[in-house]
């Protein structure tokens, strides 16, 4: 369901068919999972350095530039004037190559990089509600579909992208600072966001991934999952 954040509690319930205080079937979870996948980041093997220096090279204009150093520089072996002077194009040409080749590696690997940053931050079990279990179970979080209802207290860290559904502390409070810069953890509420295009700070009720519990507890019903979730996008 596209903005959760500006959802009621019962439209989200309704949508993924599930009881807050049983949460959803087996065969719910499955059908779930076939639809939006594992709730984890994919992990991709790293290119090896040729590759990466070749894709570089892959590139109309790249080309275009490429094989203008090398006519100049067939051209500069016919010169017979100042043989050192007729280089200096094809030379300056190979340099912006090796230069723009060199940046653009040096961002691939940055890019790598930060994906695998990205999946210390997500954690290895959550606290589930399931038919199939007696109460609150702990199951790894890589096994949660959007709909389950998963709970939440402090020192947690965030296993996917939540709906607040209930709270049951005076107040909750989230360190989201790993994805919207806050250096200040931030209260959270179930009250509806009305704001269809409210950016990641004003989603006052919506528990991001990888992010964690400073202090309460509180009930959620997860609307994301993945490379759906904000920190994987």
């Amino acid at each position: 369901m596209e903005n959760p954040h500006a959802r009621t509690c019962e439209e989200l319930l309704r949508f993924y068919s599930v009881n807050p205080e049983i949460g959803l079937s087996d065969e719910q979870v499955e059908k779930s999972r076939e639809k939006y996948g594992w709730n984890e980041l994919p992990a991709e093997e790293g290119k090896q350095l040729w590759q990466l220096i070749l894709e570089q090279f892959d590139d109309l204009l790249v080309k275009i530039l490429l094989l203008a150093a090398i006519v100049s520089f067939v051209l500069a072996l016919f010169e017979h004037d100042d043989q050192i002077t007729a280089f200096v194009e094809p030379f300056v040409i190979l340099l912006i190559l090796i230069a723009n080749a060199a940046v653009g590696v040096w961002q691939e690997r940055n890019a790598e990089s930060a994906i695998e940053a990205l999946k210390e931050y997500e954690p290895e079990m959550a606290k589930v509600l399931r038919q199939s279990k007696v109460g609150v179970a702990m199951i790894k979080a890589k096994e949660l579909v959007p709909g389950d209802i998963v709970e939440v207290s402090v020192g947690d860290k965030i296993p996917s992208d939540m709906r607040i559904i209930k709270i049951y502390s005076t107040t909750l409070r989230i360190d989201q600072s790993i994805l919207t810069g806050e250096s200040v953890s931030v209260i959270k509420h179930v009250d509806v966001i009305p704001d269809m295009k409210a950016v990641n700070q004003d989603k006052k009720n919506i528990l991001f991934s990888g992010t964690n519990v400073a202090s309460g507890r509180a009930r959620c019903i997860v609307v994301g999952t993945g490379l759906n979730t904000e920190i994987g996008k």
